[in-house]
C-alpha cells in the first residue's frame, strides 16, 4: 500500500469519526447537546431525554412537548391518500347544489332517500330492493340479507358507494358485482362469508376500497382480486385464512397501497407472496400465527412505509429481511418471541422514525440501534430499555409505574416511606428482641417464637432499608443502570431477603395461631409443648423459608430472572414473559402456601372467640366474663384484620395476574412499600408491646424508679431494687402446681372458664 493510500485511508476514517461526534452532539438549531440531551427550540437549553414528552413543560418555552405524537405509519399514509382525495372531491362539489329531494323514483318504504342515496339500514330486508338504476349510493346494513345472486346490482352502473356490512351473507355468486363499472367503496365487513370465487370482482375497474372484514374466508385467490386494476386500499381483518397464495397476491392489484390482514390464522410468509406489491405503502399482518419469515418476504416492497407484524410467533429474523425497505418509517415487532435481535439487523432502515420494540431483548446494545438517526419515536417493552436509544427524542414507556428514568422509586412518597416504614420495621422488632429477656416468662419456649417472629419480620425492614439505599445511590440516573441491578445478585438477594422474611413471618405466625387455638380451644387434652419440639418447628420453619427464598436462584433457565422482573425485586405477580416454572412456583406460594396460612388463622381465631364465648354463657360470673370478652373479640379483631389487610390485596392481585388482567406497576410498588411490611410492623405491637405482662412490666418499672427517687430524697433506707421480672401468665402448661391449683381433670365450667381466661391474660 503506497503512503498516499494510507493518507487518505486515516483521512476518511478520520473525517468519518468527526461527522459520528457531531451528529451525537448536535441536533436542532445549531444548539450543541450531549448524546442522551435534546434542545429546547431556539434556546441554548438542553433537557435529558426522559423529560422530554412527558406532559410537562419543562423547556419554558414548550419546545419539550412540542411533535411528540407519533403520526408514521397508516396515519399519515392516510392523510396522504385519502384526505386529499376527499379535499379535492368536496372542492369539486362545492358549486353543486345537493337536493334533499329523492331523485331516485319509487323506494321501499323502510328505506329513506335523498338526491341519489338510498339508506336502508336495519329495515330487515331479505333481498335487495329494486329501485331506479342512477342511483350513486346505496346503503343495506344491518339487514338480513343471506346470499348476493348473480347479477343482483346489474344495473346500478352509477353505483359508487355499496354498503352491505353486518348482514348475514354467505355466498356471494361470481357474478354479483356484475355491471359495477363505477363502484369506488364495497363493504362487506361482519358477514359469514366463507368463500370468494376467482373472477369475482372482475367489473369493479374503479373499485378503490375494498373491505372484507369480520367473516370466515378460509382461502383466497389471486384470480379473485382480477379487474381491480384501481384498488387502493384492501382489509379482510378477522376472518380464517390460514395461508397466503403461492403465486403474486397484487397480480391484479397493481395500485394496492394499503392491505390489512390482521387477526387470521397466517402461519408462514413465503417469497413469492408479495413480489408483486411494489407500490404497497402499509402491511398489517399483526395477531396472525406467523412463526417464519423467508429472508426475501418484504424484498419488493421497496415503497413500504409502515410493516405491522405484532402478536405473531416470530423467533427469529433472517438477516437481511428488511435490506431493501429504505422507505419504511414504522415497524413494529412487539409481543413475539423473539429471542435476539442480531446487532445489524436495522442498519438498512435508514429513514424509520418510529420502532415498537415490546419484547425481550437479551442482547440488547446501544450498536443495534445507532445507525437509526431519524428515529424520533421508539416504544420498548422495559422502560430501563431506553438507556441503549439515547439520541431517540421520544423513548417510551418512561416508567414501569415502580420506577422510572431517573430513580428507582418512582413516587416522592414512595422514596419517604420506605425509610419511614424500614425503620419502624427494624426498631419495634429490635426493641422487642432486646426487651424479651426482661420479661421473665415461665413458658419460655412462647418467647423464643416470639423473639424468632422478629427476627423474620426485622429482616422485611433490612430489605425496604437496602431499596431505598439502591434508590440513593442511582438518584437522578437509575435508567442508565436499571437493567444491571436487576439483573445484578444484589438485587436477587434482596428479592430472597424479602421472600425469606415473608414465608418465615407467615408459617410462625401460623404455627403461634395453632399454639393458642390447641390450648385455648381443647385445655383439657394435656397437650403439653416440650422444648425439642418446639425448637425442631421453628428450625424446620426457617428451612422451609430458606429453600422457598433460595430455590428459584437454583436454576436460571428454569425460573429465568425470577426476583429481577421490577426495581423492588419482589416477585409479586406474574407475567407474560415469566416462564412456566417461575409462574408455577409464584402461585404455589401466594395462593397455595400463603392463602391456606390466611385461612387456618381467619379459622382458628374465630375458633376461639366462640369457644370463650360459650364458655363465658354457662359462667355464673356473667359480667366479669363478657367484659373479658369484649376485650378478647377486640384483640382477634386487630389480629385479623391486620393479616387480611396485608394479604388479601396480594391474594387479589396474584389472581388477577393468573388471569392475564394487565396489573399497573404503580399499584405493586404500594403493596410492596405499604401494605406487605403491614404485618412485619405492627407484629411487635400486637404481640409483645400492647400484651399483659409488657405493660405490667413498664409499670413496675415507673413505679420502682419513683420509689428509688423518693427513697433517694429522704436518704434513709436503702431504695427497693427495680424488678425487670414479670411471670407471663400465657399459656398454662408450664405454670407450676405452687402458682395455680391443679385444675385440668375437670369438668367444671366455671373451672374452664377461669383456665382460658388464665391463658388469655398475657395478651389481653
Amino acid at each position: 500500500m503506497t503512503p498516499n493510500c494510507c493518507f487518505y485511508m486515516v483521512l476518511l476514517i478520520g473525517t468519518k469519526v468527526i461527522c459520528d461526534s457531531l451528529e451525537d452532539h448536535v441536533s436542532g438549531a445549531g444548539t450543541r447537546c450531549p448524546v442522551g440531551y435534546f434542545p429546547c427550540g431556539n434556546i441554548t437549553k438542553c433537557l435529558p431525554q426522559q423529560l422530554h414528552c412527558n406532559g410537562e413543560d419543562n423547556c419554558g418555552n414548550r419546545a419539550d412537548e412540542d411533535n411528540c405524537e407519533d403520526n408514521n405509519g397508516w396515519s399519515l399514509q392516510f392523510d396522504k391518500h385519502y384526505t386529499k382525495d376527499k379535499y379535492n372531491k368536496l372542492k369539486s362539489l362545492a358549486f353543486q347544489t345537493k337536493t334533499p329531494e329523492c331523485l331516485a323514483g319509487d323506494v321501499p318504504a323502510e328505506c329513506t332517500c335523498q338526491g341519489l342515496e338510498i339508506f336502508c339500514d336495519a329495515a330487515k330486508l331479505h333481498a335487495v330492493p329494486s329501485v331506479s338504476s342512477n342511483i350513486t349510493i346505496m346503503s343495506l346494513q344491518r339487514n338480513l340479507l343471506r346470499k348476493l345472486s348473480a347479477d343482483v346490482f346489474k344495473k346500478y352502473q352509477d353505483l359508487r358507494n355499496l354498503y352491505l356490512q353486518n348482514n348475514k351473507i354467505r355466498a356471494v355468486s361470481e357474478r354479483a358485482f356484475k355491471g359495477l363499472y363505477n363502484l369506488t367503496k364495497l363493504y362487506l365487513s361482519n358477514n359469514k362469508i366463507t368463500n370468494l370465487e376467482p373472477f369475482v370482482f372482475a367489473d369493479l375497474h374503479r373499485l378503490e376500497w375494498l373491505i372484507i372484514e369480520n367473516n370466515r374466508i378460509s382461502r383466497i385467490y389471486p384470480l379473485t382480486f382480477y379487474g381491480l386494476k384501481s384498488l387502493i386500499l384492501l382489509e379482510m381483518m378477522n376472518n380464517s385464512l390460514a395461508r397466503l397464495p403461492d403465486k403474486p397476491l397484487c397480480q391484479y392489484m397493481p395500485r394496492l397501497k394499503w392491505l390489512d390482514l390482521e387477526g387470521n390464522h397466517i402461519h408462514h410468509v413465503k417469497n413469492a407472496t408479495f413480489i408483486s406489491c411494489s407500490t404497497l405503502t402499509v402491511l398489517v399482518m399483526r395477531q396472525n400465527k406467523i412463526s417464519s419469515l423467508d429472508e426475501n418476504s418484504f424484498s419488493s416492497l421497496q415503497m413500504l412505509d409502515e410493516l405491522d407484524l405484532a402478536s405473531n410467533k416470530i423467533e427469529s429474523l433472517p438477516s437481511y429481511i428488511f435490506k431493501e425497505l429504505k422507505e419504511l418509517s414504522q415497524l413494529n415487532l412487539s409481543y413475539n418471541p423473539i429471542k435476539k435481535i442480531q446487532i445489524d439487523q436495522f442498519d438498512f432502515l435508514i429513514k424509520l422514525k418510529s420502532l415498537l420494540e415490546g419484547i425481550e431483548i437479551a442482547n440488547i446494545q446501544r450498536r443495534m440501534f445507532r445507525p437509526l438517526r431519524n428515529l424520533s419515536h421508539i416504544y420498548f417493552k422495559k422502560f430501563q430499555y431506553c438507556g441503549y436509544a439515547p439520541h431517540v427524542r421520544s423513548c417510551k414507556p418512561n416508567t414501569d409505574g415502580i420506577s422510572s428514568l431517573e430513580n428507582l422509586l418512582a413516587s416522592i412518597i414512595q422514596r419517604v416511606f420506605v425509610w419511614v416504614v424500614s425503620a419502624i420495621t427494624c426498631f419495634g422488632n429490635i426493641f422487642v428482641i432486646c426487651m424479651r429477656p426482661y420479661i421473665r416468662s415461665e413458658n419460655k419456649l412462647h418467647a423464643i417464637s416470639i423473639v424468632s417472629l422478629c427476627c423474620a419480620d426485622c429482616l422485611m425492614g433490612i430489605y425496604l432499608f437496602v431499596i431505598g439505599a439502591f434508590d440513593l445511590k442511582y438518584r437522578g440516573e437509575y435508567n442508565k443502570h436499571a437493567q444491571l441491578w436487576m439483573d445484578s445478585i444484589h438485587c436477587q438477594l434482596v428479592g430472597s431477603l424479602a421472600i425469606l422474611s415473608t414465608e418465615v413471618s407467615v408459617l410462625l405466625l401460623t404455627y403461634l395461631t395453632l399454639e393458642k387455638y390447641i390450648c385455648i380451644v381443647y385445655p383439657f387434652r394435656c397437650l403439653k409443648p416440650r422444648k425439642c419440639r418446639t425448637i425442631s418447628i421453628l428450625v424446620l420453619i426457617w428451612i422451609i423459608g430458606f429453600a422457598v427464598a433460595f430455590i428459584p436462584l437454583s436454576n436460571k433457565e428454569f425460573f429465568r430472572n425470577y426476583y429481577g422482573t421490577n426495581g423492588v425485586c419482589f416477585p409479586l405477580h406474574s407475567e407474560q414473559s415469566e416462564s412456566s416454572g417461575s409462574q408455577i412456583y409464584s402461585v404455589v406460594i401466594f395462593l397455595g402456601v400463603n392463602l391456606a396460612a390466611f385461612i387456618i388463622i381467619v379459622f382458628s381465631y374465630g375458633s376461639m372467640f366462640y369457644s370463650v364465648h360459650q364458655t363465658a354463657i354457662m359462667a355464673t360470673e356473667i359480667r366479669n366474663h363478657i367484659k373479658k370478652e369484649m376485650i378478647l373479640a377486640k384483640r382477634f379483631f386487630f389480629i385479623v384484620f391486620t393479616d387480611a389487610l396485608c394479604w388479601i390485596p396480594i391474594f387479589i392481585l396474584k389472581l388477577l395476574s393468573l388471569l392475564r388482567v394487565e396489573i399497573p406497576g404503580t399499584i405493586t410498588s404500594w403493596v410492596v412499600i405499604f401494605i406487605l411490611p403491614i404485618n412485619s410492623a405492627l407484629n411487635p405491637l400486637l404481640y409483645t408491646l400492647t400484651t399483659r405482662p409488657f405493660k405490667e412490666m413498664i409499670h413496675q418499672v415507673w413505679y420502682n424508679y419513683r420509689q428509688r427517687r423518693s427513697k433517694r430524697g429522704k436518704g434513709s433506707q436503702k431504695p427497693y431494687g427495680p424488678s425487670f421480672i414479670w411471670v407471663e401468665m400465657w399459656p398454662m402448661h408450664e405454670i407450676t402446681p405452687k402458682a395455680t391449683k391443679p385444675v385440668l381433670c375437670t369438668d367444671s365450667s366455671d373451672a374452664s372458664v377461669t383456665t382460658q381466661s388464665t391463658r388469655l391474660n398475657s395478651y389481653t
